[in-house]
């Protein structure tokens, strides 16, 4: 998308304590965070989890039962929805059918009583950034569901909001459609600066488009990190094993050896348990494959029980001799991958490539 709105560096949101309860189902419990002016960050998590009432509260669709919203140090929490300002994309983009694309996006202005020429021209403006300025006679109807989507985000725009809230914008379109509209909107932040909140369970999209990513689960924040630190350090066994695929080695430590949970003998010195009960989390194109033939004393043995090709990569499913079950992504560009199921080998990773958890 092309852009050459200048963005405001205000756009602070701080959510100080905020809890949602629907009769005795609290939807989000206690929740704090800081959003900087300017920042795109995803809130993450499964159905249920609370990132949707979390950002129906900032915008004013619904009201915490305790806690605080304030929008660049303003108390908002009770006030209205239309005074606050803030752009709203939803999923099904909630374009007026009877009006054209031109028509929906002057909406917001005309409701804020703005003179027809200032109308005219920043929706000319707004269109141009969003590259929908020869489809401004159509009627949604008429338009692709990429280019609704357009739609809703220039008519989020055309007002100038210190803040965008985004409710799964992507979620009814196809997958080759999401990856590109995702790199648009994450060069449309790029560009005009304003301060994104974009609600999401599609963890890739997350990890792609964000500064930062709050985990969420049962109304609470489990982890709020940058992307990299989210996936390679994941908080918690919830966080590690939403985001990404993961291996999971739950041991006991007994005499100071560690032991898993089938049996195997861990080699302490390679790390350092928080506690006498915990589980190694290791990604699968961390967990190295060597043949059997190489004599190792920090591996797991075991073999070969199927191959799965993904694409770019092949999925190694291996089981240790005492019956866990672990899985490694080989890359297929490696040239490497010389395994075949029943093939005996030793489950390795490396120090930094492993985070330990505790119960």
């Amino acid at each position: 998308m092309k852009a050459n709105v200048t963005g405001s560096k205000s756009g602070q949101i701080l959510l100080q304590n905020i809890r949602k309860q629907y009769g005795t189902y609290v939807a989000v419990d206690d929740v704090n965070l800081t959003i900087a002016p300017g920042e795109f960050i995803s809130l993450l998590g499964p159905s249920g989890s609370g990132k949707t009432t979390t950002l129906m509260m900032i915008a004013g669709f619904e009201l915490p039962n305790a806690g605080k919203v304030l929008l660049d140090g303003k108390d908002i929490t009770k006030l209205p929805s239309h005074r606050r300002q803030l752009g709203v994309i939803f999923q099904n983009y909630a374009l007026f059918p009877h009006m054209t694309v031109e028509e929906n996006v002057a909406y917001p202005l005309r409701m804020r009583r703005v003179s027809k020429p200032d109308v005219a021209a920043r929706v000319r403006n707004v269109l141009e950034q969003v590259q929908l300025t020869q489809f401004a006679s159509r009627y949604p109807h008429q338009l692709s569901g990429g280019q609704q989507q357009r739609v809703a985000i220039a008519r989020a725009l055309v007002f100038d909001p210190p803040v965008l809230l985004l409710d799964e914008p992507l979620g009814a379109l196809d997958k080759k459609l999401r990856q590109h509209l995702r790199n648009e909107i994450k060069s449309l932040h790029n560009e005009v600066g304003k301060t994104m909140i974009y609600v999401t369970h599609d963890q890739d999209e997350a990890l792609a488009m964000s500064d930062r990513v709050a985990v969420m689960s049962d109304g609470r924040i489990r982890q709020v990190a940058a992307p990299r630190d989210i996936y390679q350090k994941p908080a918690d066994l919830f966080v590690a094993g939403f985001v990404g695929e993961a291996n999971f080695i739950p041991f006991t430590v007994d005499a100071g050896v560690a032991v898993t949970s089938t049996g195997e003998k861990l080699e302490l010195s390679t790390f350092d348990p928080p506690t006498k009960s915990a589980t190694i989390c290791v990604r699968p194109e961390h967990l190295k494959l060597n043949p059997s033939d190489e004599k190792r004393i920090d591996g797991i043995s075991g073999h070969v029980t199927d191959l799965t090709f993904v694409g770019d990569a092949t999925m190694v499913h291996f089981k240790s001799s005492n019956g866990l079950d672990l899985t490694s992504k080989i890359f297929n560009t490696t040239r490497d991958n010389n395994l075949s199921v029943g093939d005996a080998c030793f489950a390795t990773w490396a120090q930094d490539d492993i985070t330990v958890l505790s119960h």
